[in-house]
């Protein structure tokens, strides 16, 4: 038995059995590293905002609403008016690309970041226009019509801080039931990312259409500094990056073909001077070995389809 039906995407348990399709990346890349940046400062809940306190800051416990929690948010605060710009030195001092996974209040909060994007080559996934997600008290309450709601709204703020809207998608920790449907029937998407459960892009069918699905990750990522097992020592989360690009690249030239390794990095975290120290010595290091190569990840949608549609 599949178990109780319910709505939302059918679960799927046999992907690629083991024999993933073959895929050359650009300029003969066999693995292709994109960073993602998850840009939420700003964007998260707060009390002065919406009489909540949001987490997911330096420690693991969330204040009830008769606290405003002042250090949760200037650890945020921190994010945007610090970490991100260490982080952006360091993408331009080795003139690498990058996915922003923005939420789009995020950038209108901070106009300076929005101009240095605009200056640069990396694209943006769409984050939200809050950073809202089931996994958070106001997103669990979120109907259909209030998730139709926020997408448009970000789009329409994408827009003017960027002069574009993003093509993919990817919300707060994982998708509500209707967040895919209400991509196609939005129209203009060609990718989400709101899942984990594969290394490589897969099609799926969502209202009788085939949509990508660009798989993220929750171990290539530094969540870690607050979820336990936490890493003690930002050298743990190299050690991490390393030993799983050595080993994806291993695979990818044993099967002649492409791999991708997906690594989320949060500025109010990584953009902690000791963290982007692991950040730089993993992209050192990846830059130095043969056929890994640094992409966005609309460049990677993107050449999935092309190579993939119609087969």
């Amino acid at each position: 038995m599949d178990g109780v039906l319910s709505s939302g995407p059918r679960r799927e348990f046999v992907g690629y059995a083991g024999n993933p399709p073959s895929i050359q990346w650009k300029d003969g890349a066999l693995l292709a590293v994109n960073l993602v940046i998850n840009y939420e400062e700003g964007a998260e809940y707060n009390i002065p905002d919406d009489g909540v306190n949001d987490s997911w800051g330096e420690y693991t416990f969330q204040y009830g609403p008769e606290t405003r929690d002042l250090g949760t948010e200037m650890h945020y605060e921190f994010g945007s008016r610090v970490g991100i710009w260490r982080l952006a030195r360091l993408f331009d001092e080795h003139n690498i690309d990058v996915t922003f996974n923005a939420c789009a209040l995020a950038l209108e909060r901070n106009p300076p970041l929005c101009e240095w994007l605009k200056s640069r080559n990396h694209d943006i996934l769409g984050h939200g226009y809050r950073w809202y997600g089931p996994d958070n008290e106001i997103g669990a309450k979120m109907t259909r019509e209030d998730e139709r709601a926020e997408i448009q709204r970000a789009l329409q703020s994408f827009q003017k801080t960027m002069g574009h809207r993003p093509k993919g998608w990817m919300v707060r920790s994982f998708p509500t039931l209707h967040t895919r449907e209400l991509l196609v029937e939005e129209g203009g998407f060609i990718y989400d990312s709101d899942s984990t459960n594969d290394e490589l892009p897969y099609f799926v069918k969502t209202l009788n259409k085939p949509f990508l699905v660009v798989p993220y990750t929750k171990v290539y990522n530094d969540t870690r500094y607050l979820i336990n097992p936490t890493y003690s020592t930002p050298r743990f989360f190299f050690e991490t990056l390393k030993m799983g690009l050595d080993y994806m690249l291993g695979e990818a030239r044993q099967a002649r073909a492409g791999r991708m390794m997906s690594v989320g990095i949060h500025p109010r975290w990584s953009g902690q001077a000791t963290r982007t120290a692991a950040i730089r010595d993993f992209i050192e290091y990846a830059l130095s070995q043969e056929g890994v190569q640094f992409v966005r990840r609309i460049d990677i949608a993107e050449q999935w389809i092309a190579a993939f549609v119609g087969r």
